[in-house]
């Protein structure tokens, strides 16, 4: 028998306490020293706090199959520091635990090309943590590609 597919949607006010339980998964790896779980945690939550407070612009869609909530991304527009060109950028992505391996995060990068296209742009970046391994590997396998790294230093 085979699973339903994953459906996405766009969040409503009653996905939140999905959303800010599920933004904990974005501390799930080998963190770097300069970043503490909670702080990663508690920036996304602001930005996520403004979506649904309608302060930031941006779009949040939410993945899901048979009203089980799978994971969400956020987009938003942003510029290119070199050429000054508006294009589509991966806020944030949120698989669920019990979600791994369903293709919700698939599904959710496919939805953010398409919401990229819909406005007009021609590129979708998105950042990702060295230590992100397996998200590493999802974004090579869907055809992202490294083009800065960004390095710091405490002082």
């Amino acid at each position: 028998m085979s699973r339903p597919a994953v459906s996405i949607r766009r969040a409503v006010p009653e996905d939140q306490a999905f959303v800010f339980e599920a933004v904990k998964r974005l501390a799930a790896f080998d963190l770097p020293p300069s970043r503490s779980a909670r702080e990663i945690w508690e920036g996304e939550a602001r930005t996520l706090r403004a979506w649904f407070d309608d302060s930031v612009e941006g779009t949040l869609l939410v993945a899901e199959r048979a009203a089980d909530s799978l994971g969400f991304i956020f987009l938003e527009p942003h510029t290119d520091y070199f050429t000054l060109e508006e294009h589509g950028h991966v806020g944030i992505l949120v698989v669920a635990e019990h979600a791994e391996g369903t293709g919700a995060g698939r599904a959710l990068l496919e939805a953010g090309e398409a919401w990229a296209r819909e406005q007009g742009y021609r590129r979708l970046t998105l950042n990702v943590f060295q230590g992100n391994a397996r998200a590493r590997a999802v974004y090579d396998r869907l055809g992202f590609q490294v083009e800065t790294i960004r390095y710091t230093k405490g002082l």
